[in-house]
């Protein structure tokens, strides 16, 4: 008999399908081995050398492995292709040679690495086993180490000048700087008037007249059309009114566009976020029941890659499904998405492209399909033929005769508009429906009809909030995270009330704000993006066998242990900012406290979410729920006020205040929402 171990409970049901009777498969349930909580575990006087211990819930299962590993005449350790599942297999191999009753020969433990858990890749990967790769296992304890030296040294200091049980976190803390950043840039932001004007023409001959079309003002007597204000606005609409029309140019060109390249990390988290409105952590826990029922490659990667296999196999069902003329001459190849592409080292793909997938034995069957469908769609169209467009552009220019009596103006107004010639890949990947105008066929010099001008007041608007797609592309493009880090950095700033959720939008909490001023303020270099970006770097570099870890943390941590006791002693205490409501406490009013003495009530931000308290707090003790109402009536029952609510993981919605007797509730703003009105 012989014994696989992996992590997962699912990954080993899905292997046991097909291995036959001559293997058995354990799971480890994720790690074994970690740093205990309560301390800081790094032997920073001794090269950092970390303390790691056996977790207390996985005792049963190291049981049951060794167990299992005593009858075994091959052991095979097949954890996850990446860092952490490297340092799994790593303390695996560990617990089970400290056998000293049934001692394991050299020979017979070892590693395998497959990237889908299909029957041709397992068997592939124990016909080419290897040794546990001690540099990836490096490079997952300098992470871990790195990250326990940042968060267990800043915390405690975080307690003293900011608040208790406040935590830090070197990645984390980055990106609540980046979303406090782009929070001031909104606060500081100044609208600009600015007007568009568009005239909807038509042409004079009979096959052309019934189609209108909208042209966009550009220039003004040759120069760029900047209207500011109401005044100008009006005075050029008046003259486009009295103007002439008449077709400048018509370009026509044929264009071509490319695929999208196959799935990485954090493109598909993105596109779960932006297609089908879900959480990094859920995108990836749906990817994790994928991969583990073996329909999908390997789910953490950073790669476009593509197997030689993979591409064959796509490019035959392309031809047979979609036909000769939907397939590239060649084989299409993608570049790398970073310098240092590492973890697995081929894009997500489906395993077998010709499986549709029905899944009816999870309660998350449809998040998995959906999914699924998502990176099929993306898969086989990545190998499609370019898609063709005619694009035709119309310059139109409006002018009055001339008058010696007054000044007159050219006015120059633009069309665009593309029409498919040829689907290509989006045969895989329809077009949304908001595809541009189709332009009627109208030659140079040909005069135009006027039929109405339009004018659109707008205001210039300051950059967006960030949500869970936008934050994930520019942490990548800033180099800071790993795709495995993307959903636990997510989660982790939410959970510490150092940001909130609403509407998909981030923004930072009061108590997010005075953590990173005091970061920024003492700690410039630790939350700086390309500090934070370089430890990145050489982290990937420890993984390629290219940097000592020990030195790596050395050059870190001596001078941050500097930088932490000068700041003890000299930085002062962080007061974090309140909301004031207007109001005065009533505690301090019911024990006749007056002056200075009397507090007012205030929103403030505690561990489990905002709060209202005495200003005065801790000395009053006044604390209640605070509930953030939008002063509207529930428009389901009529009675109840639209309240903003919380989930257990702290996601923002709007819900009725008379819950559980109304059981009203949406993601979005009744504004937008008018749906649940009927």
């Amino acid at each position: 008999m012989n014994l696989i171990i992996v992590e997962s409970p699912t990954k080993a049901r899905t292997l046991s399908r097909f291995l036959g009777s001559g293997y058995s498969v354990e799971a480890t349930m994720g790690h074994i081995k970690d740093l205990p909580k309560s301390e800081l575990a790094v032997d920073v006087e001794h090269d950092f050398k970390p303390e790691y211990v056996v977790v207390e819930k996985k005792k049963d299962v190291i049981k049951k492995i060794k167990d299992a590993s005593n009858k075994a005449k091959n052991i095979y350790i097949a954890t996850d292709p990446d860092r952490e599942g490297e340092a799994i297999a790593k303390h695996v191999e560990e617990v089970l040679r400290s056998n000293d009753k049934f001692p394991i020969s050299k020979d017979q433990l070892k590693r395998i690495v497959f990237h889908e858990i299909t029957q041709t890749a397992v068997e592939d990967a124990i016909q080419h086993p290897r040794n546990v790769d001690k540099n990836l296992v490096d490079a997952q304890i300098a992470r871990r180490v790195l990250d326990r030296l940042v968060g267990y040294k800043l915390s405690p200091l975080l307690w003293k000048k900011v608040r208790r049980g406040l935590s830090a976190g070197r990645v984390q803390s980055v990106t609540v700087r980046l979303i406090v950043e782009r929070e001031r840039e909104i606060e500081t932001f100044k609208a600009e008037e600015y007007w568009e004007i568009y005239s909807e023409v038509r042409g004079q001959r009979l096959e052309v007249s019934k189609q209108s079309f909208l042209v966009k003002l550009l220039k003004v007597n040759d120069k760029t059309a900047e209207v500011k204000n109401e005044k100008d606005a009006n005075a050029i609409v008046s003259d486009l009114e009295k103007s002439d029309y008449k077709v400048l140019d018509v370009r026509k060109k044929e264009i071509s566009k490319s695929p999208y390249p196959p799935f990485t990390t954090s493109t598909l988290t993105q596109a779960g976020a932006r297609l089908c409105g879900w959480s990094a952590k859920r995108t990836m826990s749906i990817a994790q029941r994928l991969y583990e029922e073996g329909l999908i490659t390997y789910h953490r990667t950073d790669s476009v890659n593509l197997s030689s296999e993979a591409v064959s196999k796509v490019r035959d069902y392309i031809e047979k499904n979609f036909g000769k003329n939907y397939l590239p001459q060649s084989f299409r190849f993608f570049k790398k998405t970073s310098k240092l592409v590492q973890e697995a080292h081929e894009a997500i793909r489906p395993t077998d492209v010709s499986t549709k997938v029905e899944i009816t034995n999870s309660k998350f069957a449809h998040d998995m399909e959906r999914l699924y469908e998502l990176i099929w769609k993306r898969f086989v169209a990545c190998q499609m033929a370019v898609c063709i467009f005619d694009e035709t552009v119309i310059d139109v220019i409006a002018s009055q005769a001339k008058n010696k009596e007054r000044k007159t103006n050219n006015y120059l107004l633009r069309a665009s508009g593309q029409v498919m010639k040829f689907d290509g890949w989006r045969k895989a990947i329809p077009l949304s429906k908001d595809e541009e105008p189709q332009l009627p066929i109208l030659e140079k010099d040909e005069a135009l009809d006027l039929v109405k001008v339009i004018s659109e007041q707008k205001f210039t608007q300051p950059p967006p909030r960030f949500n869970e797609a936008s934050l994930i592309k520019t942490l990548e493009k800033l180099g800071i995270g790993r795709p495995s880090t993307y959903a636990p950095i997510i989660t982790t700033i939410q959970t510490r009330a150092y940001v909130e959720k609403l509407e998909g939008k981030f923004q930072p909490t009061p108590i997010g704000i005075a953590v990173n001023d005091f970061l920024v303020k003492n700690f410039d270099e630790v939350v700086e993006y390309s500090f934070t970006a370089g430890m990145e770097n050489q982290l990937d570099d420890i993984a390629n066998g290219g940097l000592d870890w020990h030195k790596m943390m050395k050059t870190f941590y001596d001078p941050f242990e500097k930088e932490l006791g000068s700041v003890e002693k000299n930085a002062g205490r962080v007061k974090i900012e309140v909301q004031k409501l207007g109001k005065k406490c009533p505690t301090c009013e019911k024990e006749g406290r007056v002056g200075d003495k009397q507090g007012e009530l205030v929103i403030r931000t505690g561990r489990f979410g905002k709060f209202i308290s005495c200003s005065l707090f801790p000395d009053c003790k006044h604390t209640d729920k605070y509930v953030e109402k939008l002063n509207m009536k529930c428009l389901k029952c009529g009675k109840g006020e639209i309240i903003i609510k919380s989930t257990k993981r702290g996601k923002k919605f709007y819900g009725c205040s008379r819950y559980p007797k109304c059981d009203w509730a949406s993601w979005r703003k009744p504004e937008i929402s008018k749906e649940m009105k009927q």
